[in-house]
């Protein structure tokens, strides 16, 4: 039996190993469990000559998902070599790690803007919560909130997947951003 906790769907993240996310992502894709990777379209020169637009993951080895908590251990336990799926301590018990919708939201909005000047980064840093706390009011990345810092002497949006990783955007005006007491 399964509680209404274990029956409501969150977004959850997996490590995945090998270079694997793709091979990951259509198993996951064919038991109608929704996905999202963070990626980027990059041109390859293919042998014949030709070039060709491939995704490649901007994070390496990072797939998120979303389904019920109970679908996420079964995941972990099925792919047991191939994937580590994100987890939180409590009680000495190892919780797999929900991530808010809203947060997820803000997440994709971001890494999926196309934008060129992301940086992402693959873990949780200390230093990305120094600084003002704002919302963009206008442009490309409308509706976003995160902190602002410094990042090689520019002024970005730190965007973050708390306990999962970050990404920072391009410079954003001034005149785009409100701060959120």
């Amino acid at each position: 039996m399964t509680s209404n906790n274990n029956s409501k769907k969150h977004w959850f993240a997996l490590k995945v190993f090998y270079n694997k996310v793709f091979a990951i992502e259509e198993l996951l894709l064919k038991k109608k469990i929704k996905c999202y990777i963070p990626c980027e379209t990059v041109k390859v020169l293919k042998q014949d000559g030709t070039k060709k637009n491939v995704r490649k993951p901007v994070i390496s080895s990072l797939l998120f998902f979303h389904s019920e908590t109970y679908i996420a251990k079964e995941i972990q336990k099925i792919l047991t070599d191939k994937v580590i799926l994100y987890t939180r301590q409590i009680d000495f018990k190892k919780i797999p790690l929900a991530i808010p919708e809203r947060e997820m939201n803000i997440f994709m909005l971001v890494t999926s803007s196309g934008e060129k000047g992301l940086e992402y980064f693959d873990t949780d840093n200390p230093k990305f919560y120094q600084g003002d706390h704002v919302k963009v009011i206008d442009g490309t990345f409308k509706g976003a909130e995160g902190y602002i810092c410094r990042i090689k002497k520019n002024h970005r949006l730190i965007i973050t997947v708390h306990g999962v990783c970050a990404v920072a955007t391009s410079y954003i005006p001034q005149a785009f951003l409100k701060k959120i007491p």
